[in-house]
């Protein structure tokens, strides 16, 4: 069974930085493509970020090119997103997601397993 586990969301002034970061366990996860998503209060869940697992490639939403980076650590079987320069528009749940093919995913009804969400709030 999948299991997906995001951490590192919390209160970060504008202007700043945070790292989420995405355990992955009960598979091997080189044919998987991760994800990045994000949901604000009274929206729809919206991609942010995608990496293929075994090449490493990436794809990002244009509203955060060049301000995310996307990465995985293939010994911890960890996701990270790396935010700068983080905006307002930048708040709301962010959702780590696995999808076992290799693909350019930005849907989130193409993902099939889901973390829990962690909470990221930008403030003014």
């Amino acid at each position: 069974q999948v299991q997906l586990v995001e951490s590192g969301g919390g209160l970060v002034q504008a202007g700043g930085s945070l790292r989420l970061s995405c355990a992955a366990s009960g598979r091997t996860f080189s044919t998987y493509t991760m994800g990045w998503f994000r949901q604000a209060p009274g929206k729809e869940r919206e991609f942010v970020a995608g990496i293929r697992w075994s090449m490493g490639n990436t794809y990002y939403a244009d509203s955060v090119k060049g301000r995310f980076t996307i990465s995985r650590d293939n010994a911890k079987n960890t996701v990270y997103l790396q935010m700068n320069s983080l905006k307002r528009e930048d708040t709301g749940v962010y959702f780590c997601a696995a999808e076992e093919r290799q693909f350019w995913g930005t849907s989130a009804s193409q993902y099939a397993y889901w973390g829990q969400g962690t909470q990221v709030t930008v403030s003014s």
